[in-house]
């Protein structure tokens, strides 16, 4: 700054063109203002020396901010070392929105710190998920702490200060600007442990921020939306590379959580003969959808002896599954037109 202020000669590797803009940017410095404007709102600059310092963006190198500033009471380190990007289109469908308020609502309620870039759209709807269920988020600005951009969200960055955090890297006053938003986007993407991207465009900064952040070895994941939309195109062409499909709050957790966090298994509904014995599922599974078979026809296809067969259809009788005609034995499909209802429960 002395240099950049009091003239002198340049370092050999900035040119004289450089230099004149670099002197016409450090005219307009103001930093005692900066630090007076910050603690009227109750702010403050917090540098990598510092104690609430995130570890985790020395990843940047030297792309790492020269400071942070950072607006509401929790301490910045420790809410940023169990916490989830969840970024996405500004122009997003309904189904993003649901779906980003739904992770977003998801991950707080699990004790997870959602962290985005309070734009319209995804940004939002995981900020407003996360204040929903009472939980905590940070919001990454491109311009300074104390403006409310975009307008239409400026109650929603008042929540933001109250219940969670704002983090600017421009000072007080700033404006966002388009080189802002991009720098922005690489704090995101060293700030949490894995970052979720819900619909985008090819050439989103959505993109940008989760490919940065497989860069920097943190985990990237994707939620898929159709084929024909062209929002979820860029999502789809992520999750081509080595980002990681994710469909709800459990599943993002089982990717960037701890050993054992693991998402509950899927499957189907339950139905009736799911709670069948082995053997007599085999016997039901043996029996021809038309036109029934006798004892020995079925011993044969099921595998097993005469005696067990019957034994099995008798069970299978009394529980509803199978009915008996003569010699011939046939599957009962009731009304709903399936064969895993029973008539009778067991």
């Amino acid at each position: 700054m002395r240099l950049l202020r009091g003239g002198g000669d340049p370092p050999s590797a900035v040119g004289a063109q450089r230099l004149a803009g670099y002197r016409a940017r450090a005219a307009r410095v103001d930093p005692a203002a900066d630090l007076s404007a910050a603690r009227s709102l109750g702010a403050r600059l917090v540098c990598p020396e510092d104690h609430e310092w995130p570890g985790q963006l020395d990843d940047l190198g030297d792309a790492r901010p020269v400071g942070l500033w950072v607006r509401g009471k929790p301490s910045l380190r420790l809410w940023a070392l169990r916490s989830v990007a969840v970024v996405g289109a500004r122009a997003c469908t309904e189904y993003g929105a649901h779906v980003a308020a739904s992770l977003g609502a998801g991950l707080a309620e699990r004790g997870w710190v959602v962290i985005s870039g309070a734009a319209y759209g995804i940004d939002g709807a995981a900020h407003r998920g996360a204040l929903a269920a009472g939980g905590a988020t940070v919001a990454v600005l491109a311009c300074g702490v104390d403006r409310a951009y975009p307008p239409g969200h400026t109650e929603l960055l008042r929540r933001i200060a109250e219940q969670g955090l704002l983090v600017s890297e421009p000072p007080p006053g700033a404006h966002p600007t388009r080189r802002g938003f991009v720098l922005r986007n690489r704090v995101i993407a060293a700030l949490a442990r894995g970052t979720v991207v819900v619909e985008a465009r090819y050439r989103s900064g959505s993109l940008v921020t989760a490919r940065r952040a497989q860069r920097l070895g943190r985990l990237s994941a994707g939620v898929p939306g159709p084929v024909t939309s062209g929002l979820s195109a860029g999502v789809h062409e992520l999750l081509r590379g080595e980002a990681t499909v994710v469909t709800d709050a459990a599943e993002v957790i089982e990717l960037v959580g701890g050993m054992g966090e693991l998402a509950p298994s899927r499957r189907g509904p339950l139905v009736a003969r799911d709670l069948l014995d082995p053997p007599a599922a085999r016997v039901l599974e043996a029996l021809p959808a038309r036109g029934g078979a006798d004892i020995r026809q079925l011993a044969l296809e099921a595998g097993t002896g005469t005696d067990e067969t019957v034994a099995r259809l008798y069970e299978l009788l009394s529980l509803g599954f199978v009915e008996r005609q003569g010699e011939r034995w046939r599957p009962v499909t009731p009304q709903g037109g399936s064969s895993d209802v029973p008539r009778g429960g067991p």
